[in-house]
Order: structure tokens, then sequence, then C-alpha cells
């Protein structure tokens, strides 16, 4: 089925089919609560940046963001101001009153919300007494030690103690809805619903943290969800509190949400509860717009790596760069979840049929995964450098040339061409010829880097294809950025997004989603069909590629927060009918609670799903 340029809401299967919005937001206060509010960790930070616009679209003033406190953060990214809220003053102001130290402005992104951020290392001096209301509530002890799960506490704890101060403020009207992501900010859920504070309240995991930790350690994970000892696992690796932490908020929330179909199954083992509604993770589509420019940038962009390459094998530039593709792989340095072992062997695989068809394409693939660095490979400055002194004596010869040249003509003669270079000119060129080789390995990008000075968007842009065969991936914002730039991408169907692809649109591969099965087949079958994507893809002609990449970015739209953003509304008025049930109905939704289909169920429980490949040598 080939889809349309604009997409309907009714294109996105399963999507609830809403009427007139029935709900009035001036009786409602929105609060969304995360770890990551002005705070960039992870992928949170994504989320909760790019659908602020949409949010404060919809609830205007009456959105308000909640997070932690940082100097540095505050000073660049939050523009301070006074509530415009009587009661939210006045809930801060009491919180002000007993040493505690609140600051609230507009987070300059997209949107401009609000935010309220709480100061966790002023009010540490409460830890001890806050440690003691926590095992009180729930039974749930946390260890000096742990700093993140100290810090959320307090944090949690300023969050409960917010709320309490805000409703005894509003008494009935306007009712607040609390929206908490991630287990950091879930301990502010539990002890709000443990103190009976009015509020319609909804939790997100983005990945459970066992899963992640499980996953980390090379465990065989999607094939034994249902043999593992929760309680003994968590336990083993010293995170049984924050597991505690995270189960609570889960069971506690009135709405339990995940970011795919995939964690919602994972959840549902790990966690024991069904998700209420999977609510995908979208994009602000036009950040990333360029209209009918976006092959025009893809050019501009890779001309800047194409001078990157001649730098980084200057002395061994023996390909021609106009039949050379650059592929890529981003994220974590987590070596087998993000599918790095499985795309090396791939690569492996690529380069023998490449050879074995004589093919003249050469790909070039980066690596770009942070990690710890002490400073630039000197050998790579060194080529760059080179690179530029190459560039640079070619533009004094070459203006020596044309000056010759036409003086030349204008006298009326042919020039001996073997006379418009003097001798002084050919050694400046062969002292240029002769230097040091080099060898690279990019692990971050930033326009300001001395190597290759790009954004990511912009490296993007210039590249051929992203590859993310990842193992472990609740979402995976990656191929989705790949997508919005009109880059095609491969991803797996163990990733949120893959398996949001395969259930919306009919045929992937035809609009540049390359959809690695890690569901049903060994990893070195898996292996195979990688390998064979990306030989499929060396194998286009340029007109092919573009004719791809006008179809991956007529996908953008099904990745807009403008249609996404609906599974969160949903949300919301399902943990309003289910905590104020006398004041607002489910009815006019005519919607069921969200389920997962039996297949995915079977699907995970009944096949095979291969853990890492054991890599040749």
């Amino acid at each position: 089925m080939r889809l349309s340029r604009s997409l309907s809401i009714t294109s996105l299967s399963g999507l609830p089919l809403w009427e007139e919005e029935s709900l009035d937001v001036q009786d409602l206060l929105l609060f969304e609560v995360s770890w990551e509010v002005t705070n960039k960790v992870g992928g949170i930070y994504t989320v909760i940046q790019t659908k602020a616009k949409i949010t404060v679209d919809e609830w205007g003033e009456n959105y308000i963001m909640m997070g932690p406190y940082y100097e540095h953060n505050f000073k660049t990214q939050v523009e301070k101001c006074e509530p415009p809220n009587q009661a939210i003053k006045a809930a801060m102001d009491s919180l002000i009153n007993n040493g505690c130290q609140v600051h609230f402005g507009r987070w300059l992104i997209e949107g401009s919300p609000y935010v309220i951020l709480f100061d966790i290392g002023a009010a540490a001096w409460n830890l001890d007494r806050w440690k003691g209301d926590l095992w009180n509530a729930c039974s749930i002890g946390l260890p000096y030690h742990d700093r993140e799960a100290n810090d959320s506490l307090v944090f949690g704890s300023l969050v409960a103690w917010f709320f309490k101060e805000l409703t005894d403020q509003l008494q009935d009207k306007p009712n607040v809805i609390a929206h908490f992501h991630e287990w950091q900010a879930g301990t502010g859920l539990v002890l709000s619903r443990s103190r009976k504070i009015p509020l319609a309240t909804v939790f997100t995991t983005h990945a459970t943290l066992l899963g992640r930790y499980l996953c980390a350690g090379n465990a065989d994970f999607y094939n034994n969800l249902d043999k593992f000892n929760i309680d003994q696992e968590a336990g083993e690796r010293q995170i049984y509190h924050r597991y505690c932490l995270e189960r609570a908020a889960v069971h506690c929330a009135h709405v339990f949400t995940t970011v795919s179909q995939i964690t919602a199954v994972e959840a549902n083992h790990m966690l024991h509860r069904q998700p209420d509604v999977v609510t995908p993770n979208g994009l602000n589509i036009r950040k990333f717009s360029a209209m009918h420019e976006f092959q025009n940038l893809h050019s501009m962009n890779k001309a800047k790596i194409q001078e990157f390459v001649r730098g980084h094998f200057y002395g061994h530039l023996d390909f021609n760069l106009e039949k050379t593709l650059f592929f890529f792989i981003a994220g974590r340095y987590e070596f087998s979840n993000k599918g790095a072992d499985l795309f090396l062997e791939s690569l492996s695989r690529l380069n023998y049929l490449l050879r074995v068809q004589k093919s003249d394409v050469t790909v070039v693939v980066f690596f770009i995964m942070p990690a710890k660095t002490n400073n630039f490979n000197v050998e790579s400055l060194k080529g760059q450098a080179v690179r530029k002194q190459l560039w640079d004596t070619a533009q004094s010869v070459k203006e020596k040339f044309g000056k010759r040249l036409y003086e030349s003509l204008l006298r009326g003669e042919i020039p001996d061409m073997s006379k418009i270079l003097d001798r002084d000119d050919f050694t400046i060129m062969k002292r240029a010829i002769y230097a040091t080789q080099i060898v690279f390995h990019p692990e971050f990008l930033s326009s300001t880097s001395p190597l290759l000075p790009m954004d990511y968007e912009e490296f993007v842009r210039g590249c051929h294809l992203g590859v993310f065969p990842s193992y472990y991936e609740p979402w995976g914002y990656t191929p989705g950025e790949c997508t919005v730039m009109g880059i095609p991408s491969v991803t797996t169907n163990l990733s949120g997004f893959g398996c949001f692809m395969e259930e919306h649109v009919s045929d992937p591969s035809e609009y540049g989603i390359y959809i690695v099965d890690r569901r049903f087949r060994s990893a070195d079958e898996s292996c195979n069909q990688l390998t064979q994507f990306m030989f499929s893809f060396c194998q286009q002609s340029r007109r092919q590629r573009i004719i791809q990449r006008n179809r991956t970015e007529r996908l953008s739209d099904l990745l807009d927060w403008r249609y996404l953003g609906r599974f969160y509304m949903h949300a919301r008025h399902l943990a309003l009918s289910r905590s104020f049930p006398g004041k607002f109905k489910m009815d006019h939704l005519n919607l069921a609670p969200v389920s997962l289909s039996h297949s995915l169920r079977c699907t995970l429980m009944h096949s095979h799903f291969p853990r890492s490949l054991t890599m040749r040598t």
C-alpha cells in the first residue's frame, strides 16, 4: 500500500478515534515530572523536549514541567519568571519558607513551557527523615551509598510536598493531573498516593530498570522473560531498592504506560502490570522539515563528510568518492545491546560480497558511540591538517597557474604548459604529497570539532544509510531521526520503532526502513539478512537512492507528535476517569483499555531470540 503525502489520524492502526475535545483544560492543571526536565541525560530528554510544543498548544499556561535544579542548566536554558497561577506560587512559597529552594521559569525550547525546578542539594538535610517516611509508606529502604536513589528520594519528596500544598490551595478545582517518567520521578508518585493527595496520576516507563541491566549483562532476555526470578536478579545486581521503587510507582499509578508494544510485554513480566496505554515516541517534525530541500541538504552535508574522508584516508585514498557510500551507527556505548557486534560481522560479510562481485562501490562506516577519551588522536589531527594544507597548496598553485595562463593569452600566445608551473611550484606540491597515514575513530559530533566539524543532524543528512540492529531498544530515536530527514535506516523487530513500522506500514523496506528479524531467526541468519540489506543498498543506482529518500521522508508524518500525542491524551483522560469517576467519563471516547495482542504475546514467549554472535577471527 502506497502512502499518501499526508496521513490522517485514522491511518494509524489502533489509534483511538476522537471527536471534538470534550475536556475543558481551563479546569485542569497538567504537571509532567521527570529527572530530565532541562537536564539532558538520555532519550527521555528528547521525548519531553519535542513533545512540549503540542502539549503547550493544547494546555497553554495550565501545563507545567517539574525537574531537578542545576545552576548551569537554569542559567543557560531557563528564563526566570513569576508563576501565573497564585496557587502554584503559594505552594512554592510554602516550600521556600521551610528551607527549600524552588525555581520557576520558562524552558527556552519550542513551546516555552513553564518549569518548576527543585534544588536537591539544598534539601538534602531532610534525607534521613524522608527515608523514614518512605519506609513507613511502602517498606522500601535505600542504602546510603546509592546517591542516585537518594537524590530521587529527595526529588520525589519535594514533588509530593509541593502537590500537597497545591491541592490544599486548590481544593477541588481545578483538578490536577501528574505524569511521572521513569523510576527517578516515581518516588513522588508513590508518596503522593500514600498520602492520599487528590491527583490523577500517570506513570511511564521508557525501559524497565532490570531489563536494561539483564541485557547489558548479555542475558538471553526475551527467551527467558517468564523464567527470571525477578527479586533474585535485582538483588544480585544490587538494584533491588531501585526495582522496588519502580514497581511501586507502576502499581500506584492510575494509568501505566510504556513506549512500545515490545516494552509492554517486558513490563508485564518484569513489573507484573500490563500497561493500560502504549504511548509511542514522536518527533517535532517541523524542526527537521526541509520541504524539497532535504535532497540538497544531503548533497551539501555529504560533501563535508567527503572532505573529512579525504583527510582521514590521505595517502590511501585509492577509491572513488563519488562511488562511496557512508553508513553509520550511533547510540550509547553498549556493544551488544545496540547491535554493534551484529553490525561488525555483517560488514565483514558485506566486504566479502563486494569483492567477489568486483563492485566499484566503497562503504565508509562511522561508529558514533561516545566513550571516555583523553584527547584527540594526534595522527587524526595531523591527517586533517595535511588535507587542509593540500587544499591550500592546490588553491595557491591554481591561482598562479590561472594568472600566468591569462597573461599568455593576453599576449596572443599559446602557453607552453611545461613552463606555466616553475620548479618552486612543483617543490611545494611534492612536499604536500608525502605525508603521514592516519587512522581515526569518531567518538562524538560537534560543529566545533577540529576533525569533523558537523552537528549530528548535519552528519545524518550527509550519510546514505543508518544501521541500528539493536537487541534491546525500547523505542529507538536514531532510526526515527533518519526517517524524518529522509535517510534510509536499518532497525530490528526487537526495537519499539521497528515494531511500530511493521504495524503501520505494509512494506517498510519500500520506504527505506529495513527491519532485521532478530525475533525468529538465529544470530547467523539475522547477520546474513543485515548483510543482504546492505548489499542490496550498495547495488542501487544514484537515481534509485534519490527516489528511496523521497519515500523515506514521506513517512515523517507518521512520527509527528501531532498524531502520536493522542496516545498521551488518552492516558490523561483515562487517569481522570479513574481518579475522579464522578466528574470524568470515558464514554465519549468509545474506547476499551489497550491490551497486547495475543499474537504478540505468543510470539515473544514461543520464539527464539538470538542474543549475540560469536565473532569470526
